[in-house]
């Protein structure tokens, strides 16, 4: 298949291009390089990898790359409640005006396999799982824009989205703010945690498992077309508190403080089922706790705070 990747050589993109490459797609990869990362270096060798330096809002770009692929994957975004705010007309024109650009320009043939965010359910019900037949209520800028980009594949059709959880683990195009990394950089490095809200529940999923839930749905297509999924670890719908006590396992000096100071920006407090995907046949392969032992060593290289998307 010749697939297309926006955003190919960020967090996700990094991971999932060498993995489409490895099972012998060709892959087309647009990124603007806003991070100056060095990520995709290990794959340029491969002859049926293409890289375009470019910004994925650009319509002439796209248009030219588009023409010829099977199959798009629109990883470029600018992820995460406090970028969002930080800059908003940036994070509409890439979140949500650059997905309604691609559907413009794609055939009906042409199929889109979409990562959204399961933050989108925004506050659950106590006890209640989030399945995809939930209603969406995203609280903050950035899982509103997703939201709607969801809604927007979705009806338009010939695509699958995939409703992640908080993400977690290594990559070449290293992230530091999401949930799970953070709180083991911290444990790592300053042994000690302030936690807000400790008691707010959430899924997690290790980002290998994300690359697999792809290739998952680009074998599966026709089983699995024109539906969402949760895509996230059934045995990880845990508190924050539960996650620390987790890391500290691993890491024994690691010490947690509970404040009532601070919130979370999108109100996060769900637990959610991902067991459409499973009973698609999908089933991941890499736990919290093999996320945690890895990202410990990970530390030992990374010590920087370009990691960060913000």
């Amino acid at each position: 298949m010749n697939i297309l990747v926006t955003g190919a050589a960020g967090y996700l993109g990094s991971i999932i291009c060498p993995e489409l490459l490895k099972q012998g797609h060709e892959v087309v990869a647009i990124d603007n390089f806003m991070y100056n990362q060095a990520s995709l270096l290990d794959v340029c060798f491969n002859e049926n990898f293409e890289i375009v330096r470019g910004d994925a809002r650009e319509r002439e770009l796209v248009s030219k790359h588009i023409r010829n692929v099977d199959i798009i994957i629109p990883l470029a975004c600018l992820t995460g409640a406090p970028i969002c705010s930080k800059d908003p007309i940036a994070s509409e024109t890439t979140n949500l005006d650059a997905i309604k650009m691609l559907l413009s320009l794609r055939s009906k043939e042409q199929k889109i396999i979409y990562p959204t965010t399961n933050s989108g359910y925004g506050i659950g019900q106590k006890d209640k799982f989030c399945d995809e037949n939930t209603p969406l209520n995203p609280i903050s800028l950035y899982g509103q824009q997703k939201t709607k980009a969801e809604r927007a594949i979705l009806d338009a059709g010939n695509c699958i989205t995939l409703r992640l959880a908080t993400v977690f683990g290594a990559s070449p195009k290293m992230r530091l703010d999401l949930l799970v990394n953070d709180f083991v950089y911290r444990a790592v490095y300053d042994r000690f945690i302030v936690l807000f809200e400790a008691h707010f529940k959430r899924n997690y999923i290790h980002i290998r498992d994300v690359a697999r839930a792809f290739l998952h749905a680009i074998d599966n297509f026709e089983t699995m077309k024109n539906e969402p999924y949760n895509v996230g670890l059934s045995n990880c719908n845990i508190s924050k508190r539960q996650l620390c006590e987790e890391i500290k396992k691993y890491v024994s000096e690691f010490h947690i403080v509970e404040s009532e100071i601070g919130k979370d920006p999108d109100k996060r407090d769900y637990i959610v089922s991902n067991e459409k995907i499973e009973s698609a046949g999908y089933e991941p392969q890499f736990s919290l706790q093999f996320g945690i032992k890895e990202l410990i060593k990970t530390y030992e290289i990374v010590k920087r705070t370009q990691y960060a998307n913000v």
